[in-house]
């Protein structure tokens, strides 16, 4: 029998990434006559071999690595290698797939406070409105009923403009906190929050202004000190790929009376721009034309974001508690560098969080091999990976799918990183997650024939069942789960700008909201989801079962996203966090439902 497993310590001493200079044990069982422990730093030819020596019924070798950075690795025997295997095994073949190693630098560390708690996304200007009348700049519309639709018909040109706005404010968010509180959260995420002319505001006007129609500088300092108070980071989200064409910086129409890079080649922000064919031919984001790409390699462009004084420095010395990089894989590292030192000089506990899509561990941006979790650039992710994964499994699939999903980040990542990042299920950027679980199928569909879509019963029902048992996994495994503003609240709606509606005070699905409650009740009540151990217990079809460990705590989460019922059987008595109850050596799993077990009396 030949066994290797790299998430269990008796095979592998240190569970996922590693610390460069940290001695790791490499152990495998096997009938050999001899082993070597083969690995190779990524881009490089060459490899180290290390030859085992047999003890205790292992073959065992002990490295340490100095250079940080991705590695590979494998086992070498004199009947082929051992190599990793489709359930995240070691398998004995005589092809090569090695498995990863992520060496982090020895004095990386993370924001305690974000662990074990709960992110909140708000998309500003649809949560709530303080009611404030405001003066609403020439080209923008208002929504007076918050129950409309957002706008998405192109104007005459064929553009869409993102010109309507519904009225969330600064104040509006502060009135809210004690119900944010009510759903434990301990972190609000803000998307873009400076001057703009459209109202997701990636199209940055001002970044040393915040948007008039969300409130002034001091709305949002006395929004800052009262989430203080009430034990919530506000993190913000920073846009520093592109500014828009209708900025300060770039003044393509003329609006501000500062001398734009478009407008005057002797401008002072003229080189923050690439220019082809000037002054019409620039770089943009993606080709859109309202969103020319900054310089990022520009000292002067560099230096107004991440020096002292910039950016950056202005709004964290200000209190807030973290960024969120949008596109942070159009950065080139050494600006994400800068961008960290000005995070943590400001403030050394502020959360920096990059939109990543993929496993950020080996993650290639533009030919570049990037470092993101090796200790000078970021501190977590968006969980894109076990977001899709998630809702695979939920939707009926095979559960093979999230447990090499799970178990491949609980691999690649260092488990500071992993304790932190943010476990999402809907965005701004995807589908409300309520509609993806339905099943309803909208391809094809043009966004006019979105816009008219509502869940049937049947629909509604299944999906509000499904989305309790992903926001289970989404609350207990390791990271931070980030609910997208009304999801607890039943919220519809499938791509931009649908998603993006107001939040329907007064109307929100009280089954989900109590749900969702009670999970952050459980979340803060046990220590084990700050930052516990996680294994995998049971893998089959349309059930998934782990366990997450701290101490002499230990919980044991099953989820059946079958039709059928089975049987869940354990050691002991383990109590049931939602309800209480007690149960001994099993209980029964029903369909679409789930399970949080403590071994403790509740």
């Amino acid at each position: 029998m030949v066994y290797y497993d790299p998430l269990d310590r008796e095979y592998k001493s240190v569970i996922g990434a590693v610390k460069q200079n940290e001695k790791i044990k490499f152990r495998v069982k096997g009938d050999f006559d001899s082993v070597f422990f083969v690995f190779r730093k990524d881009g490089e030819s060459g490899e180290t071999a290390v030859k085992t020596v047999f003890t205790c019924g292992f073959f065992e070798a002990e490295v340490s690595i100095s250079e940080i950075g991705l590695y590979y690795y494998c086992f070498k025997t004199d009947r082929g290698y051992i190599s990793l295997g489709r359930n995240y095994l070691g398998i004995l073949t005589d092809r090569k797939r090695e498995f990863q190693l992520t060496v982090y630098h020895a004095d990386y560390t993370t924001p305690e406070w974000l662990k074990g708690g709960v992110i909140y996304q708000i998309f500003p200007d649809r949560f709530f409105s303080s009611g404030e009348n405001k003066e609403m700049p020439a080209g923008k519309t208002f929504h007076k009923d918050k129950t409309e639709m957002p706008n998405f018909s192109p104007d005459k040109n064929g553009e869409v403009l993102n010109n309507d706005f519904f009225g969330g404010d600064f104040k509006g968010i502060e009135r809210k906190i004690p119900y944010l509180k009510s759903l434990g959260v301990t972190a609000i995420y803000l998307n873009p929050i400076f001057k703009a002319y459209s109202n997701h505001r990636y199209d940055t006007g001002d970044y040393m202004e915040t948007d008039s129609l969300l409130g002034t500088k001091d709305d949002l300092k006395r929004l800052i000190s009262s989430c203080k108070k009430s034990g919530i980071g506000l993190i913000l989200d920073g846009v520093f790929n592109h500014t828009g064409s209708d900025s300060r910086y770039f003044n393509k129409n003329g609006t501000y009376d500062s001398a734009g890079a478009y407008n005057d080649e002797n401008s002072p922000y003229r080189n923050w721009y690439k220019f082809f064919s000037y002054p019409d031919g620039y770089e943009s984001w993606w080709g859109v034309k309202t969103l020319p790409a900054t310089d990022k390699e520009n000292g002067d462009y560099t230096s107004f974001i991440a020096g002292k004084g910039g950016v950056i420095d202005e709004y964290t010395s200000m209190g807030v508690k973290g960024w969120r990089l949008d596109v942070v894989d159009e950065l080139p590292s050494g600006f994400v560098r800068k961008i960290r030192k000005a995070v943590k000089t400001a403030d050394k506990d502020a959360v920096i969080i990059g939109e990543v899509w993929e496993d950020a561990s080996d993650k290639i941006s533009y030919g570049v091999r990037r470092e993101y979790l090796c200790g000078k650039e970021i501190d977590g992710v968006m969980n894109y990976p076990l977001k899709n994964a998630i809702i695979d499994f939920s939707l009926g699939n095979d559960a093979e799918g999230l447990s090499y999903t799970v178990k491949s980040l609980v691999d690649h990542y260092p488990k500071i990183s992993l304790d932190i990042t943010m476990n999402i299920l809907s965005t701004h950027d995807t589908p409300r997650i309520l509609s993806v679980l339905s099943g309803r199928n909208v391809n094809g569909l043009n966004k006019s024939e979105m816009s008219k879509i509502t869940l049937t019963a049947d629909e509604l029902e299944l999906a509000v069942k499904r989305l309790k048992l992903a926001s289970v996994l989404q609350f207990t495994f390791p990271g931070v789960p980030s609910v997208y503003y009304g999801d607890e609240a039943g919220m519809q709606g499938f791509f931009d700008p649908y998603n993006r509606a107001f939040f329907p005070w007064g109307k929100e699905n009280a089954e989900l909201k109590a749900h969702y409650e009670k999970l952050s009740e459980i979340r803060e009540r046990y220590d084990v989801f700050r930052d516990g151990d996680f294994s995998e217990v049971f893998c089959g079809k349309k059930v998934y079962a782990f366990k997450r460990t701290k101490g002499e705590s230990e919980v044991l989460v099953a989820v059946n996203a079958g039709e059928t019922p089975c049987e869940l059987s354990f050691v002991g008595t383990l109590y049931d966090a939602f309800t209480g109850e007690s149960y001994l050596n099993g209980t029964e799993l029903k369909p679409l439902s789930s399970n949080i077990l403590i071994n403790e009396v509740l």
